[in-house]
């Protein structure tokens, strides 16, 4: 499973980018929220709307999870 983390500044669009720890656009450290270990994306994402977050995968890391 691996670890996701959301992207606590904002896009142009205004989501929060949620990432893996392998993505290639993985947020410098002082951006990112550690949101937990899981086996997809979805929950991940949901986690990052708890928290309060305007939450969206990555296309590239969490492409599932992604709504444009």
């Amino acid at each position: 499973m691996p670890d996701y983390y959301v992207n606590k500044r904002k896009q142009s669009n205004g989501d929060n980018e949620v990432h893996t720890t392998t993505c290639t656009f993985y947020p410098y450290i002082q951006d990112k929220e550690y949101l937990g270990f899981h086996r997809t994306c979805e929950p991940a994402v949901a986690e990052a709307k708890r928290l309060g977050y305007n939450a969206n995968g990555c296309y590239f890391c969490s492409e599932p999870c992604h709504t444009g």
